[in-house]
Protein backbone atom coordinates (compact mmCIF):
# COMPACT_ATOMS: atom_id res chain seq x y z
CA UNK A 1 0.00 0.00 0.00
CA UNK A 2 1.37 3.70 -1.07
CA UNK A 3 1.44 6.48 1.48
CA UNK A 4 -1.11 8.15 -0.22
CA UNK A 5 -3.47 5.07 -0.41
CA UNK A 6 -2.67 4.57 3.52
CA UNK A 7 -3.73 8.15 4.58
CA UNK A 8 -6.75 7.78 2.60
CA UNK A 9 -7.74 4.39 4.62
CA UNK A 10 -6.27 6.32 7.57
CA UNK A 11 -9.05 8.92 7.24
CA UNK A 12 -12.00 6.77 7.10
CA UNK A 13 -11.07 5.68 10.55
CA UNK A 14 -10.41 8.99 12.13
CA UNK A 15 -12.74 11.65 13.91
CA UNK A 16 -11.99 15.29 14.56
CA UNK A 17 -13.68 16.82 16.71
CA UNK A 18 -14.19 20.85 16.67
CA UNK A 19 -14.37 22.89 19.37
CA UNK A 20 -16.31 26.19 17.56
CA UNK A 21 -16.45 28.38 20.42
CA UNK A 22 -15.70 28.35 23.97
CA UNK A 23 -19.21 30.95 24.71
CA UNK A 24 -21.60 29.04 26.46
CA UNK A 25 -25.20 29.68 27.63
CA UNK A 26 -25.46 26.92 29.99
CA UNK A 27 -23.88 27.16 33.55
CA UNK A 28 -22.61 23.50 34.41
CA UNK A 29 -21.17 22.86 37.75
CA UNK A 30 -18.71 20.29 36.08
CA UNK A 31 -17.69 22.61 33.80
CA UNK A 32 -16.49 25.78 33.62
CA UNK A 33 -16.14 26.71 30.07
CA UNK A 34 -18.70 29.11 30.29
CA UNK A 35 -16.59 31.53 32.43
CA UNK A 36 -14.34 31.93 29.88
CA UNK A 37 -15.77 32.68 26.31
CA UNK A 38 -14.11 33.65 23.48
CA UNK A 39 -14.35 36.52 20.81
CA UNK A 40 -16.08 35.82 18.05
CA UNK A 41 -13.64 37.54 15.69
CA UNK A 42 -10.87 35.40 16.96
CA UNK A 43 -12.75 31.91 16.41
CA UNK A 44 -11.77 29.55 14.01
CA UNK A 45 -12.89 30.80 10.71
CA UNK A 46 -13.96 28.60 7.43
CA UNK A 47 -10.52 29.24 5.95
CA UNK A 48 -9.45 27.00 8.62
CA UNK A 49 -12.44 24.36 7.70
CA UNK A 50 -11.48 24.39 4.57
CA UNK A 51 -8.20 22.98 4.81
CA UNK A 52 -10.08 19.82 6.53
CA UNK A 53 -9.97 16.80 3.96
CA UNK A 54 -12.93 14.95 2.50
CA UNK A 55 -13.04 11.22 3.51
CA UNK A 56 -13.17 11.24 7.02
CA UNK A 57 -15.69 9.17 9.51
CA UNK A 58 -16.62 11.59 11.56
CA UNK A 59 -16.38 15.53 12.33
CA UNK A 60 -18.58 16.38 15.52
CA UNK A 61 -18.64 20.46 16.09
CA UNK A 62 -18.99 20.85 19.57
CA UNK A 63 -17.99 23.68 21.78
CA UNK A 64 -18.73 25.57 24.41
CA UNK A 65 -22.25 26.28 22.49
CA UNK A 66 -21.94 25.74 19.01
CA UNK A 67 -25.08 27.11 17.93
CA UNK A 68 -23.90 30.83 19.31
CA UNK A 69 -21.89 30.71 15.78
CA UNK A 70 -23.84 33.30 13.76
CA UNK A 71 -21.98 30.98 10.90
CA UNK A 72 -23.30 27.64 11.73
CA UNK A 73 -25.19 27.12 8.93
CA UNK A 74 -21.95 27.65 6.01
CA UNK A 75 -19.88 26.04 8.74
CA UNK A 76 -22.04 23.00 8.16
CA UNK A 77 -22.65 23.09 4.60
CA UNK A 78 -18.64 23.25 4.19
CA UNK A 79 -17.94 20.28 6.26
CA UNK A 80 -20.90 17.85 5.61
CA UNK A 81 -19.55 15.97 2.89
CA UNK A 82 -16.05 15.56 4.08
CA UNK A 83 -17.48 13.43 6.56
CA UNK A 84 -19.38 9.57 6.96
CA UNK A 85 -21.14 11.29 9.91
CA UNK A 86 -21.28 15.16 10.84
CA UNK A 87 -22.46 15.49 14.15
CA UNK A 88 -23.38 18.71 16.17
CA UNK A 89 -23.36 18.30 20.15
CA UNK A 90 -25.36 21.32 21.71
CA UNK A 91 -27.08 22.09 25.27
CA UNK A 92 -30.40 22.15 23.06
CA UNK A 93 -31.27 25.46 24.55
CA UNK A 94 -32.10 27.37 20.91
CA UNK A 95 -33.05 24.26 19.04
CA UNK A 96 -34.66 26.56 16.62
CA UNK A 97 -31.00 27.17 15.50
CA UNK A 98 -30.74 23.52 14.27
CA UNK A 99 -34.03 23.16 12.85
CA UNK A 100 -33.08 24.54 9.31
CA UNK A 101 -29.97 22.49 9.57
CA UNK A 102 -32.12 19.07 9.71
CA UNK A 103 -34.29 20.02 7.00
CA UNK A 104 -31.68 20.32 4.51
CA UNK A 105 -29.09 17.63 6.19
CA UNK A 106 -31.65 15.20 7.86
CA UNK A 107 -28.78 12.48 9.03
CA UNK A 108 -26.93 14.79 10.89
CA UNK A 109 -26.51 13.57 14.25
CA UNK A 110 -27.68 15.74 17.03
CA UNK A 111 -27.08 15.14 20.43
CA UNK A 112 -28.87 17.40 23.37
CA UNK A 113 -26.94 17.43 26.59
CA UNK A 114 -29.22 16.37 29.04
CA UNK A 115 -28.15 15.66 32.89
CA UNK A 116 -31.30 13.96 34.47
CA UNK A 117 -34.96 14.97 34.35
CA UNK A 118 -36.25 18.65 34.75
CA UNK A 119 -35.64 19.59 38.47
CA UNK A 120 -31.75 17.37 38.09
CA UNK A 121 -31.12 18.92 34.54
CA UNK A 122 -31.63 22.43 35.14
CA UNK A 123 -29.85 22.75 38.44
CA UNK A 124 -26.57 20.54 36.99
CA UNK A 125 -26.49 22.44 33.87
CA UNK A 126 -27.74 25.89 35.28
CA UNK A 127 -30.28 26.23 32.79
CA UNK A 128 -34.27 27.42 33.52
CA UNK A 129 -36.77 24.90 31.83
CA UNK A 130 -33.70 23.86 30.23
CA UNK A 131 -35.40 20.02 30.50
CA UNK A 132 -38.59 20.52 28.25
CA UNK A 133 -36.89 22.71 25.91
CA UNK A 134 -34.85 20.15 24.66
CA UNK A 135 -37.58 17.23 24.80
CA UNK A 136 -39.70 19.40 22.86
CA UNK A 137 -36.81 20.99 20.18
CA UNK A 138 -36.12 16.92 19.91
CA UNK A 139 -39.72 16.07 19.15
CA UNK A 140 -39.58 18.92 16.42
CA UNK A 141 -36.85 18.12 14.87
CA UNK A 142 -38.13 14.48 14.57
CA UNK A 143 -40.89 15.81 12.29
CA UNK A 144 -38.52 17.88 10.29
CA UNK A 145 -37.16 14.71 9.55
CA UNK A 146 -34.16 13.95 11.67
CA UNK A 147 -32.82 10.19 11.43
CA UNK A 148 -30.17 10.52 14.34
CA UNK A 149 -31.78 12.52 17.18
CA UNK A 150 -31.03 11.80 21.14
CA UNK A 151 -29.62 13.20 24.22
CA UNK A 152 -25.96 12.79 25.75
CA UNK A 153 -25.51 12.68 29.58
CA UNK A 154 -22.40 13.19 31.64
CA UNK A 155 -23.10 10.88 34.62
CA UNK A 156 -21.91 11.80 38.26
CA UNK A 157 -23.28 11.61 41.68
CA UNK A 158 -26.42 14.03 41.30
CA UNK A 159 -27.88 11.97 38.27
CA UNK A 160 -26.70 8.52 38.50
CA UNK A 161 -30.10 6.80 39.62
CA UNK A 162 -31.72 8.56 36.58
CA UNK A 163 -30.16 7.39 33.76
CA UNK A 164 -32.02 3.93 33.38
CA UNK A 165 -35.13 5.91 33.62
CA UNK A 166 -33.62 8.50 31.21
CA UNK A 167 -32.96 5.60 28.85
CA UNK A 168 -36.43 4.28 29.04
CA UNK A 169 -37.64 7.88 28.31
CA UNK A 170 -35.76 8.11 25.24
CA UNK A 171 -36.59 4.48 24.11
CA UNK A 172 -40.17 5.60 24.30
CA UNK A 173 -39.63 8.69 22.31
CA UNK A 174 -37.36 7.45 19.85
CA UNK A 175 -34.30 9.45 21.41
CA UNK A 176 -30.64 8.01 21.24
CA UNK A 177 -28.92 8.23 24.73
CA UNK A 178 -25.27 9.03 24.75
CA UNK A 179 -23.33 8.48 28.28
CA UNK A 180 -20.15 9.35 29.25
CA UNK A 181 -19.21 10.63 33.00
CA UNK A 182 -17.67 13.44 34.54
CA UNK A 183 -13.56 13.85 33.10
CA UNK A 184 -11.42 16.99 33.95
CA UNK A 185 -9.69 18.08 30.55
CA UNK A 186 -8.68 21.27 28.81
CA UNK A 187 -11.61 21.88 26.89
CA UNK A 188 -14.25 21.66 29.86
CA UNK A 189 -11.47 24.34 31.80
CA UNK A 190 -12.17 21.98 34.84
CA UNK A 191 -9.34 19.49 37.00
CA UNK A 192 -11.34 18.82 40.40
CA UNK A 193 -14.09 16.74 39.20
CA UNK A 194 -14.51 13.84 40.88
CA UNK A 195 -17.11 11.15 41.75
CA UNK A 196 -18.16 11.18 45.87
CA UNK A 197 -19.52 7.84 45.97
CA UNK A 198 -17.19 5.63 42.82
CA UNK A 199 -19.21 1.95 44.26
CA UNK A 200 -22.72 3.37 43.88
CA UNK A 201 -22.55 5.47 40.75
CA UNK A 202 -20.77 2.25 39.25
CA UNK A 203 -23.86 0.44 40.04
CA UNK A 204 -26.43 2.53 38.72
CA UNK A 205 -24.23 2.19 35.40
CA UNK A 206 -24.40 -1.58 35.38
CA UNK A 207 -28.23 -1.37 35.83
CA UNK A 208 -28.39 0.98 32.40
CA UNK A 209 -26.44 -1.78 31.13
CA UNK A 210 -28.57 -4.59 31.92
CA UNK A 211 -31.46 -2.75 30.70
CA UNK A 212 -29.57 -2.00 26.98
CA UNK A 213 -29.15 -5.46 26.39
CA UNK A 214 -32.90 -6.13 27.04
CA UNK A 215 -33.89 -4.14 23.80
CA UNK A 216 -33.34 -5.14 20.61
CA UNK A 217 -31.24 -2.94 18.89
CA UNK A 218 -27.47 -3.67 18.39
CA UNK A 219 -26.36 -0.05 18.91
CA UNK A 220 -27.83 -0.43 22.39
CA UNK A 221 -26.05 -3.46 23.29
CA UNK A 222 -22.31 -2.16 22.03
CA UNK A 223 -23.31 1.53 24.02
CA UNK A 224 -23.61 -1.63 26.69
CA UNK A 225 -19.30 -1.99 26.49
CA UNK A 226 -19.08 1.17 26.28
CA UNK A 227 -20.53 1.63 29.18
CA UNK A 228 -18.82 -0.98 30.87
CA UNK A 229 -15.52 0.95 30.07
CA UNK A 230 -17.55 3.93 31.84
CA UNK A 231 -18.10 1.22 35.22
CA UNK A 232 -13.82 1.00 34.89
CA UNK A 233 -13.32 4.59 34.40
CA UNK A 234 -15.54 5.19 37.85
CA UNK A 235 -14.11 3.08 39.60
CA UNK A 236 -10.42 4.07 39.01
CA UNK A 237 -9.33 0.98 37.29
CA UNK A 238 -7.76 1.02 33.54
CA UNK A 239 -9.14 1.24 30.08
CA UNK A 240 -10.93 -2.03 28.78
CA UNK A 241 -8.81 -0.82 24.94
CA UNK A 242 -5.58 1.22 24.65
CA UNK A 243 -6.74 5.14 23.95
CA UNK A 244 -6.09 5.99 20.25
CA UNK A 245 -6.05 10.00 20.27
CA UNK A 246 -4.20 11.19 17.90
CA UNK A 247 -4.56 8.00 15.68
CA UNK A 248 -8.37 7.59 15.08
CA UNK A 249 -9.29 11.17 16.81
CA UNK A 250 -7.63 14.49 16.88
CA UNK A 251 -9.51 17.87 18.40
CA UNK A 252 -9.26 20.97 16.80
CA UNK A 253 -10.00 24.24 19.59
CA UNK A 254 -11.52 27.88 18.54
CA UNK A 255 -7.70 29.34 18.13
CA UNK A 256 -7.26 26.56 15.76
CA UNK A 257 -4.83 24.51 17.83
CA UNK A 258 -4.28 21.19 16.99
CA UNK A 259 -4.32 18.30 19.68
CA UNK A 260 -4.41 14.74 19.88
CA UNK A 261 -6.87 14.52 22.73
CA UNK A 262 -9.32 17.34 24.72
CA UNK A 263 -7.84 16.40 28.09
CA UNK A 264 -4.23 17.04 27.90
CA UNK A 265 -2.82 20.22 26.58
CA UNK A 266 0.68 19.33 26.43
CA UNK A 267 -0.42 16.55 23.32
CA UNK A 268 -0.82 19.75 20.84
CA UNK A 269 0.65 19.14 17.28
CA UNK A 270 0.29 22.84 16.09
CA UNK A 271 -2.34 25.00 14.27
CA UNK A 272 -4.45 24.50 11.69
CA UNK A 273 -4.25 28.30 10.73
CA UNK A 274 -0.35 28.03 9.96
CA UNK A 275 -0.23 24.36 8.43
CA UNK A 276 -1.68 21.96 6.52
CA UNK A 277 -3.33 19.35 7.80
CA UNK A 278 -0.82 16.71 6.12
CA UNK A 279 1.43 18.35 7.92
CA UNK A 280 -0.53 17.96 11.22
CA UNK A 281 -1.43 14.41 11.40
CA UNK A 282 1.32 13.14 9.38
CA UNK A 283 4.25 14.99 10.75
CA UNK A 284 6.87 14.39 12.90
CA UNK A 285 5.30 16.65 15.85
CA UNK A 286 2.23 14.34 15.58
CA UNK A 287 4.42 10.83 15.55
CA UNK A 288 6.22 12.04 18.80
CA UNK A 289 2.58 13.02 20.53
CA UNK A 290 1.43 9.44 19.59
CA UNK A 291 4.28 8.07 21.79
CA UNK A 292 3.51 10.46 24.24
CA UNK A 293 -0.26 8.65 24.23
CA UNK A 294 0.77 4.83 24.32
CA UNK A 295 2.61 5.99 27.42
CA UNK A 296 -0.41 8.06 28.83
CA UNK A 297 -1.29 6.96 32.44
CA UNK A 298 -5.09 8.90 32.60
CA UNK A 299 -7.52 7.33 32.76
CA UNK A 300 -9.85 8.29 30.53
CA UNK A 301 -12.97 6.80 28.98
CA UNK A 302 -15.53 9.58 26.99
CA UNK A 303 -17.92 8.69 23.98
CA UNK A 304 -14.86 10.19 21.50
CA UNK A 305 -11.74 8.18 22.69
CA UNK A 306 -13.94 4.81 24.12
CA UNK A 307 -15.86 4.45 20.73
CA UNK A 308 -12.61 5.00 18.48
CA UNK A 309 -11.20 2.22 20.51
CA UNK A 310 -14.21 -0.10 20.36
CA UNK A 311 -14.34 -0.28 16.59
CA UNK A 312 -12.16 -2.02 13.90
CA UNK A 313 -9.58 0.07 12.45
CA UNK A 314 -9.83 -0.49 9.01
CA UNK A 315 -13.83 -1.68 8.73
CA UNK A 316 -14.78 1.06 11.03
CA UNK A 317 -18.73 -0.01 11.19
CA UNK A 318 -17.77 -3.32 12.87
CA UNK A 319 -16.06 -3.44 16.20
CA UNK A 320 -13.47 -5.19 17.15
CA UNK A 321 -13.18 -8.66 18.58
CA UNK A 322 -13.25 -8.30 22.30
CA UNK A 323 -16.16 -5.83 22.45
CA UNK A 324 -18.21 -7.79 19.72
CA UNK A 325 -17.78 -11.80 21.94
CA UNK A 326 -18.57 -9.47 25.32
CA UNK A 327 -21.80 -8.51 24.03
CA UNK A 328 -22.89 -11.38 21.83
CA UNK A 329 -22.04 -13.46 25.57
CA UNK A 330 -23.81 -10.93 27.46
CA UNK A 331 -26.97 -10.58 25.36
CA UNK A 332 -27.51 -14.28 24.91
CA UNK A 333 -27.16 -14.50 29.04
CA UNK A 334 -29.55 -11.48 29.34
CA UNK A 335 -32.00 -12.70 26.92
CA UNK A 336 -32.11 -16.10 28.03
CA UNK A 337 -32.95 -14.53 31.33
CA UNK A 338 -29.48 -14.57 32.88
CA UNK A 339 -27.59 -12.08 35.09
CA UNK A 340 -24.31 -10.14 33.78
CA UNK A 341 -21.60 -11.26 35.94
CA UNK A 342 -20.09 -8.06 36.28
CA UNK A 343 -17.34 -9.06 38.61
CA UNK A 344 -15.92 -11.49 35.74
CA UNK A 345 -14.45 -7.98 34.06
CA UNK A 346 -14.01 -5.61 36.85
CA UNK A 347 -12.57 -5.98 40.13
CA UNK A 348 -15.31 -4.26 42.51
CA UNK A 349 -13.05 -4.28 45.36
CA UNK A 350 -10.50 -2.38 44.00
CA UNK A 351 -12.01 1.33 44.25
CA UNK A 352 -9.68 4.49 43.86
CA UNK A 353 -9.46 6.60 46.72
CA UNK A 354 -9.63 10.64 45.55
CA UNK A 355 -6.89 12.62 48.54
CA UNK A 356 -8.97 15.55 47.81
CA UNK A 357 -12.79 15.38 46.78
CA UNK A 358 -13.85 18.90 45.44
CA UNK A 359 -17.83 19.19 45.81
CA UNK A 360 -19.42 20.64 42.31
CA UNK A 361 -21.45 23.67 43.13
CA UNK A 362 -24.43 23.92 41.11
CA UNK A 363 -25.19 27.30 39.81
CA UNK A 364 -28.22 29.81 40.72
CA UNK A 365 -29.61 30.32 36.43
CA UNK A 366 -30.80 34.06 37.92
CA UNK A 367 -27.68 35.12 39.51
CA UNK A 368 -25.73 37.39 37.88
CA UNK A 369 -22.68 35.95 35.44
CA UNK A 370 -19.19 36.55 35.65
CA UNK A 371 -17.25 35.42 32.56
CA UNK A 372 -13.76 36.59 31.58
CA UNK A 373 -12.91 36.83 28.15
CA UNK A 374 -10.29 34.60 26.98
CA UNK A 375 -7.93 36.83 24.17
CA UNK A 376 -6.37 34.42 21.20
CA UNK A 377 -3.02 36.06 22.20
CA UNK A 378 -2.97 34.95 25.92
CA UNK A 379 -1.68 31.49 27.85
CA UNK A 380 -4.14 29.01 27.48
CA UNK A 381 -4.98 26.02 29.63
CA UNK A 382 -3.30 27.13 32.69
CA UNK A 383 -5.57 25.68 35.35
CA UNK A 384 -2.55 23.37 36.23
CA UNK A 385 -2.48 19.62 34.97
CA UNK A 386 -6.08 18.06 34.51
CA UNK A 387 -5.73 14.21 36.04
CA UNK A 388 -8.13 11.35 35.61
CA UNK A 389 -8.30 8.27 37.38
Amino acid sequence: MDQKTSQKAALKSMDVGLILTYRCNSRCAMCNIWKGPTSPAEEISLREFEKIPYGLNIINLTGGEPTLRSDLAEIVDLLYPRTATLEISSNGLHPEKIYPLIKKYPNIRIRFSMEGFEETNNRIRGEENGFQTKVNGLRKLQDLGGTDLGFAITIQDDNADQIVRLFEFAEKNCFELATSTIHNGFQFHKGDNVLYDRLRTAGYIEELITAQLKTSTVKNWFRAYLNLGIVSRVLGHNRLLPCPAGTNFVFVDPWADVFACNVRPDLKVGNLAEQSWDELIYGPVMQATREKVAACQQNCWMVGSAKTAMRHPRFTRLPRLKPFMWVAENKLRVTLGGKINFNRYIDHSVVYKDPVVHKRVPYDSSAPVKRKLQRKEEAHYTEGEFINR
